[in-house]
């Protein structure tokens, strides 16, 4: 089995397309009218309107309504990424050093999905024996 995408289901298509574009650096790729994937290293992220959710799937995902995932992002710089979203989402926690060691910032994208932009700490080199 191949974990092909994640689909956010919106009512604010334009908003999110940029946000995730501008978040990642990727163009987004354009399949549809309201359907279009950003594709990064190791995941893609589908954005769809409700409106083809509602025509093709009978409404079984409703826009906006998430409040139990988060979307990860690693990143090599947490500070200037969210320097670059500034304006642009609302940082729901400040960067953070989590107890396993990452560097964590947590936005709201324009439907208030959770974003956690992180950095894995730097690999301590074993010592000499």
């Amino acid at each position: 089995m191949k974990f092909a995408s994640v689909r956010l289901v919106t009512q604010q298509f334009e908003a999110l397309l940029a946000f995730y574009s501008r978040l990642s650096g990727t163009a987004a790729t354009r399949l549809a009218d309201g359907f279009a994937e950003v594709r990064l290293e190791g995941a893609t992220l589908a954005i769809s309107e409700e409106r083809l959710v509602q025509m093709f799937n009978q409404g079984a995902a409703t826009a906006a309504a998430n409040r139990s995932a988060i979307l990860e992002f690693e990143v090599a710089d947490v500070d200037g990424t969210l320097a670059h979203m500034e304006g642009v989402a609302e940082v729901v926690m400040p960067i953070t050093v989590m107890p396993w060691g990452n560097r964590s910032a947590l936005l709201r994208d324009p439907d208030g999905s959770l974003v956690n932009l992180f950095s894995r700490p730097a690999a301590v080199p074993a010592p000499a024996a």
